[in-house]
């Protein structure tokens, strides 16, 4: 099972950039799916972003399309999420998060069965 660290998180102004980075150990990185989820205060963990085993492929909630950007390095085990014009309804702790039993793109938070633990986004108004 992967172990996943996140970083990157912080306090950002409402229209900023964050650039998440999440490293995962294991020889067997580059055959699973890989996402982002993030929780806000009193809500359910929602699916943010996904990517292929490859990193051809990306999916992206409707919330986040166009503003987000999810990325990968095999070579050195990281995945990242690169956040524009963020929102303070982006305000949340996100979570890098394994997919290794899918064999389809990831779309939902129970497609994931691993996950770090998590670093916190605040974005203020």
């Amino acid at each position: 099972q992967a172990q996943l660290v996140e970083s990157g998180g912080g306090l950002v102004q409402a229209g900023g950039s964050l650039r998440l980075s999440c490293a995962a150990s294991g020889r067997t990185f580059s055959s699973y799916f890989m996402g982002w989820l993030r929780q806000a205060p009193g809500k359910e963990r929602e699916f943010v972003a996904a990517i292929s085993r490859a990193g051809v492929n990306t999916n992206y909630a409707d919330s986040v399309k166009g503003r987000f950007t999810i990325s990968r390095d095999n070579v050195k085990n990281m995945v990242y999420l690169q956040m524009n014009s963020l929102k303070p309804e982006d305000t949340a702790v996100y979570y890098c998060a394994a997919a290794p039993g899918m064999q389809a793109m990831p779309s939902l938070v129970g497609d994931f069965t691993s996950w770090g633990q998590g670093t916190q986004v605040t974005v203020s108004s």
